[in-house]
């Protein structure tokens, strides 16, 4: 408000101003009007009368333009007083608005200090209530505690009054126990003497024949004991063991005949014998040196034989020589042709093969180069047993006595299913076949424990897991059923001689017998020599010799007989 009256009052002195102004120019006018009339004395009468009236006119005009002016400096003083009242009593009343407004901040700042002040005397007063109490409350657990130990004190002293008692008779019990001991060594030393003398032995002679006692004693309740317990787990393994194989063989339904490792192609005629040999042997010398395989052509009619150690390269040569032979056309060019398309067609057969072998098994995926090898065993056989037939019949037996031992059956069969893997690269690298899978599969990242039942499978390590076991007794199985199997008769033979060679040479045999071509070894023993526990670790003995020493499918029995004879002369 004062603000406007400033502005308002300043206004109305520039207005005056300009009036001033005005009226000054007026009056300027009028003087320079009166000073050119003298000059002017040769004009005519009218315009000297003329002149004489502006002076007095001029003059009227300077006196109301001073009373203006005075008026407005009047007005704009009083407007200027009255603009300065205003704005001081504005000032006044806003000086008077300040104060009240910080007497009332002020006011409300008390006002909630105190408030505050309240709350935080109230808090701080039930902080104070609840200490006390807390206090109290430690303070009467303080005296129960300090209760509870002053009784435990009086306690222990008590304790340790008996204990001090204790400690004296205990002492007195010592003195005599060692006098006692000085006269019981004294009575040992003087019955030691009197024995000596008595049974002319020294005591060092006494106790080693006192030891050998013992220790015969010792190790027949041992062989006892053994026999005991072996009879025990027989019965109890023997009956669930035989529950499980059975369930085992039960479910799984595999051929009884055995494959032939000779490669046979027939012919349509004899004719084509010489076409296969050609100008000069031209023919069958490519053929054998591209393939790799011996051309066996002989008076078979109608027939040639293929030989060749590696399978693989036997079944590339047999699929060459089909397509020769049905095309006719046959020459060096053609040959390797042929060759190279029945490689990759083999190459192809592998990878199927594999692929159904873990389709057939329930086996999750594995990495291409072990279905590849897998597949490749399609081509070899053990014995006269088609290997990758025989891995896939071992994994279902494996799988369902792993199933009736509560064990993940997957883990065990993909095992079970690997287990002869190094067999189709015994002829490319050096070693054992289950050492050169168990390496193949740890190289293509397989698991540890099927990496340990694949080189554990013939105990070329220390079985160390149910899943390895199982791996041996499911290829245990397979390869020693009726008709899985087969091998020639020299090594038939040589194996029957050398069991009953083994048995034979143990002391007190008297006679050994392999029956049930070769599963079954019967010694009989000389009753005088050899008594029923002898009898029991010679079985054993001969057994673990045959593991070390033989190789053979299945299991062999080994049974001591031990007959009694009672003979009198009646005269």
């Amino acid at each position: 408000m004062s603000v406007l009256l400033v502005v308002l009052a300043s206004c109305v002195l520039m207005g005056l101003g300009v009036i001033t102004l005005l009226l000054l120019r007026v009056l300027r006018s009028g003087d320079g009007l009166a000073a050119s009339q003298p000059r002017a004395g040769g004009e005519d009468g009218a315009d000297a009368e003329v002149a004489e009236g502006k002076p007095a006119e001029a003059a009227e005009l300077a006196r109301q333009a001073s009373s203006l002016r005075e008026q407005a400096e009047r007005e704009a003083a009083e407007l200027l007083r009255r603009a300065e009242e205003n704005a001081r009593a504005l000032r006044e009343r806003a000086e008077a608005e300040s104060t009240l407004r910080g007497s009332l901040v002020e006011a409300e700042a008390r006002e909630a200090g105190r408030k505050s002040a309240e709350t935080f005397r109230t808090q701080a007063e039930e902080e104070v209530r609840a200490l006390r109490a807390e206090l109290r409350e430690r303070d009467a657990r303080l005296a129960q505690r300090e209760q509870r130990l002053e009784a435990r004190a009086a306690v222990v002293d008590e304790q340790a009054g008996h204990i001090e008692a204790r400690d004296h008779d205990l002492a007195a019990r010592e003195a005599e126990l060692a006098r006692r001991r000085a006269e019981v060594v004294d009575l040992e030393e003087e019955r030691r003497r009197t024995l000596e003398e008595a049974a002319r032995l020294t005591a060092a002679q006494a106790r080693a024949e006192l030891v050998k006692v013992v220790e015969a004693d010792a190790r027949r309740d041992a062989a006892v004991l053994v026999r005991d317990i072996e009879a025990q787990a027989r019965e109890q393994g023997e009956e669930r063991a035989r529950k499980i194989v059975t369930l085992a063989i039960q479910r799984v339904a595999s051929e009884t005949t055995t494959e032939s490792v000779v490669s046979v192609l027939h012919l349509p005629s004899d004719e084509m014998k010489g076409r296969i040999i050609g100008r000069e042997g031209r023919n069958i010398r490519s053929f054998e040196s591209v393939t790799g395989v011996n051309v066996i052509i002989d008076d078979t009619p109608e027939a040639v034989l293929l030989s060749c150690f590696d399978p693989v390269r036997r079944e590339i040569a047999k699929i060459t020589l089909e397509a020769l032979v049905g095309d006719g056309r046959i020459h060096p060019h053609r040959i390797e042709e042929e060759h190279d398309r029945a490689r990759r067609e083999v190459e192809a057969r592998c990878v199927r093969a594999g692929e159904d072998a873990l389709v057939q098994t329930g086996v999750a995926e594995m990495h291409p180069e072990l279905i590849h090898i897998l597949g490749r065993l399609r081509y070899r056989t053990s014995y006269g047993q088609n290997v990758l037939a025989h891995l896939i019949e071992s994994a279902h037996l494996a799988g369902i006595m792993a199933a009736e031992l509560r064990l993940p059956p997957a883990l065990v069969k993909r095992g079970t299913l690997l287990h002869d893997l190094g067999k189709a690269l015994t002829h490319e690298v050096e070693g054992s076949h289950a050492l050169i899978g168990a390496e193949i599969a740890r190289r293509y990242g397989e698991d540890e424990e099927i990496v340990h039942a694949i080189e554990a499978h013939h105990n070329e390590v220390e079985p160390r897991s149910i899943g390895a076991v199982l791996t041996q007794v499911a290829d245990q199985i397979s390869g020693g059923r009726p008709g899985a199997r087969r091998e020639s008769l020299e090594s038939y033979v040589k194996r029957l001689e050398r069991i009953e060679q083994i048995a034979g040479e143990r002391p007190g045999v008297e006679k050994v017998f392999a029956m049930q071509a070769g599963r079954e070894v019967r010694v009989m023993v000389v009753p005088d020599q050899v008594d029923d526990i002898a009898a029991h670790m010679l079985a054993r003995d001969v057994a673990k010799q045959i593991e070390d020493e033989l190789t053979y499918p299945g299991q062999i029995r080994v049974t001591v007989v031990r007959e009694t004879r009672a003979v009198e002369t009646a005269r």
